[in-house]
This record gives C-alpha cells, sequence and structure tokens, in this order.
C-alpha cells in the first residue's frame, strides 16, 4: 500500500525517507506521523467559515518586517516560522494539508502592519498568521483580528496588560521576565537604585511603568533615579551616557529596541561603562541583536530571557541544528526567534485537537496543549492564551552568545494582569 501525499495522493520514496528520517526527531510524534500517513478530512468538513484550505493545502500568513529598523530583530522569527512549516509539511502538514505561506513586509511601521493585516485575513482567508514583534505593531493589528475573526500567534516578550480570544503569546509576559529579573537584580545583585531607559513606543513606557511599581511601591527594591526614552531608530545616546553617570545607578535597566541597540552599546563602552564597572540588565537584547552590535560590546551585562541559543537539553541541541543546517552556521537564534518556532507548532496541535481549522474552533481547543519537545524544554497554552514558561539570567558572552546563570525553580504561571501594576 502506498502512503498518500497531501498534493499529488501518494508519497513518493525519497518523501518517505524524510518521515522516516523526522520520525527520530522530538517534534516528530507518533500522533503526528498518523495524521501525516491518514486520509485527510474532507474540506467541507474542516472549513466552515471561507477559509483558504483546500484538500491538499492550507495557507497562513507571515506579517513580520523584512525592512526597517526593527528587521535586525525579527528576522530570526521569520527564520524560524519558516522552519517550522518546513518541518511541519515534511511530516504532511495539518490534517493531511501542505502549509502555504503568505509572506507580508511591515515595514517597521505600525499603519503598514494594520493594513498588511486586514489583507492576509479578508483578501487573503489565512487560516492563521504568525506575526508582529512591537507592541505597536500587536496593538495596531489586533483590532482587525477581533472583528475579522483572525488567529495571530505573537512571539514577542512583551508588557502583558491584555488577552485576547484571537491571539497566542508564545513570548513571555511581565511577571515571567520583568518582576523576576528585578527580584533577581535586587537579590544577587544588590541593586537598590535603577535608571530606567526605553524607546518610545507601548512596550518599553509599559514595560517601566510595571517595573517602577515594582521597584518602588509593590516589592520596594529601591528607587528609580533616572527614566529616559528615545525614538526607534535613534542613534546618539551621548546625552543618556552623560546622565547615567551622573546618577550613578546600581542597575541600568535597558529596554532599547531594534537596531538603536548597535549605537547604544557601542557608545556605552566608548565612554567607558563596562560590566566590570556598571551592573546592566536588559529585555530587549538576544542573540538576535548582539549579532549586529558585537559582544565585544557588551561582554558581562545580563538579559533576562526565557530562552538561550546555549541551553543545554536534547530539545534544543536538535532545533539549534535543524537551524544552522538551514540558515548557515553563523546563524545565531534569540529568544524571540525560538518563541516564533513554537508558534506553527501549536497551532498544528490545536487544529488537530480541534479537527477543524476554523479559528473559533482553534482557540477554543488551545488551552492545555502541551509541547513537551520545545526547545525551551516545555511549554503548555494557558486558557489566557499565554504560556507557562521559566525565566533565565544570561550574561552576554564576547563571542555573542549567553552563559545561563540562573533560572526560575518552576515554571511561572503567566498572569498578563498582576494586581497592583495597572
Amino acid at each position: 500500500m502506498q502512503d498518500q501525499d497531501p498534493k499529488f495522493g501518494i508519497f513518493s520514496p525519497s518523501r518517505r525517507l524524510v518521515l522516516q528520517g523526522l520520525s527520530a526527531l522530538p517534534f516528530a510524534s507518533t500522533p503526528m506521523l498518523a495524521q501525516a500517513q491518514g486520509k485527510a478530512p474532507p474540506t467541507a468538513q474542516v472549513n466552515t467559515t471561507r477559509l483558504a484550505v483546500t484538500d491538499t493545502e492550507v495557507t497562513v500568513g507571515q506579517l513580520h518586517s523584512a525592512t526597517g529598523t526593527m528587521a535586525i530583530s525579527e528576522t530570526g522569527s521569520i527564520q524560524a516560522e519558516q522552519l517550522a512549516i518546513d518541518q511541519i509539511n515534511a511530516l504532511g502538514g495539518v490534517l493531511g494539508r501542505r502549509i502555504k505561506v503568505i509572506k507580508e513586509d511591515g515595514a517597521s511601521d505600525w499603519p503598514t502592519f494594520a493594513e498588511k493585516s486586514k489583507k492576509l485575513l479578508v483578501n487573503d482567508r489565512v487560516a492563521a498568521v504568525f506575526g508582529c514583534w512591537t507592541s505597536a505593531s500587536r496593538k495596531a493589528v489586533l483590532p482587525i483580528f477581533e472583528k475579522e475573526n483572525g488567529m495571530l500567534y505573537y512571539p514577542t516578550f512583551y508588557e502583558g496588560l491584555e488577552q485576547s480570544k484571537n491571539v497566542i503569546y508564545t513570548g513571555q509576559e511581565a511577571t515571567q521576565q520583568i518582576l523576576w529579573g528585578l527580584d533577581w537584580a535586587a537579590k544577587e545583585k544588590k541593586a537598590k537604585s535603577f535608571f530606567l531607559i526605553g524607546s518610545d513606543y507601548i512596550w518599553p513606557r509599559t514595560s517601566n511603568k510595571i517595573a517602577r511599581a515594582h521597584i518602588e511601591r509593590v516589592a520596594k527594591l529601591g528607587r528609580v533615579v533616572g527614566e529616559e526614552y528615545y525614538p526607534l531608530g535613534h542613534t546618539n545616546f551621548n546625552s543618556l551616557i552623560n546622565k547615567i553617570k551622573v546618577a550613578k545607578p546600581d542597575c541600568i535597566y535597558a529596554i532599547v529596541v531594534g537596531g538603536s541597540n548597535v549605537a547604544f552599546y557601542k557608545q556605552l563602552k566608548a565612554a567607558g561603562i563596562t560590566a566590570d564597572k556598571q551592573f546592566l540588565l536588559t529585555i530587549s537584547v538576544t542573540e538576535d541583536e548582539l549579532l549586529g552590535i558585537g559582544g565585544e560590546n557588551t561582554t558581562g551585562f545580563y538579559a533576562c530571557m526565557k530562552y538561550f541559543q546555549s541551553l543545554d537539553n536534547p530539545n534544543n541541541k536538535k532545533f539549534v541544528d535543524a537551524f544552522k543546517a538551514k540558515y548557515g552556521p553563523k546563524a545565531v537564534i534569540g529568544d524571540v526567534t525560538q518563541a516564533a518556532y513554537l508558534g506553527p507548532w501549536l497551532w498544528k496541535m490545536a487544529v488537530e485537537k480541534a479537527g477543524s481549522f476554523d479559528v473559533s474552533k482553534v482557540a477554543a481547543a488551545s488551552p492545555g496543549i502541551e509541547f513537551k519537545d520545545a526547545p525551551e524544554g516545555y511549554v503548555k497554552i494557558h486558557p489566557n492564551h499565554h504560556l507557562w514558561s521559566k525565566a533565565r539570567i544570561g550574561q552576554m558572552q564576547a563571542n555573542g552568545q549567553f552563559k545561563v546563570i540562573a533560572e526560575s525553580p518552576n515554571l511561572i504561571e503567566p498572569n498578563p494582569f498582576p494586581k497592583g501594576y495597572q
């Protein structure tokens, strides 16, 4: 008996070999292989809302900044989502259908994100969208996803204070990153004074509002001695650096985003603000940004994330090997890149649990889904559409990687609306 191929009706011998090879990988579970090899359910049964689903194909969208100041951060997300989609297709797709991708460029411009999201949902009728990075882009598209009942898989760590039936948040929210990281800084680095820095838009400002509340009012860790914001793409931080020198904070808490990071960290080093003299903790610099900044300009500074490429576990080793095999040995993987990789897999699991591509059914099926083979170790979708995850502290190395020096003992339950921080 010949195996079914989503496009041609049978698996060729080469495709059968691909499946046999993939069966050894952690993401190729037995239920997935069984679905890949089984008969695809009829389209009328799995698509009742006129989505772009045929007997052989399902269309999804990608919506990231391939150009502009945010491209330094979002390119990794584009790559990771495509890797996951390629792997899923090699296993037979979703409900026996191969995934087709329509890629749109938000161009680091929030109105463009809104325009492109409407195109993907209304014109292209995509079954899901994997996209956005900044909170500004997410806020721009959210009303459209809710109005058109689309599903967005959003990969970036963010400020919280949001929950939507139409979004699965695969990055961490404030309690899993900001609060845990500040507590670590106070306990392990004895930080009592903090200088808050951010790019000038929703995420950094709201995150620093939460950070200030935690430092001064809720956890009472100490005091904020400075708070400054600069436009996306800003490249001259000399006046800021002078203010830092005057304030002499125990901790620089940095949420500079995108390409501005290159200028910021190079100028810090040029001004003599280095890790042997100054403690700096960031929640916005991953391996993706370090590739542009240069590890030699940041050595010894710290970041709080849930994932670092250097994580030592079998799942991550396979993921890193697959990523480098596709994108080259010099490719790097940051926190958001890994979280983006989770999106297509979690969508596949939800669709197959629901037995349907219909967005409302996928949303209802999502809570409780577990991805035990995630590169970060394990994830589970909470009823609030965020993920249970660990928090980790990484120290920046000269080679552009992080040395993981601390992690939360347990998974942290997502709580996008923590009391006392509104």
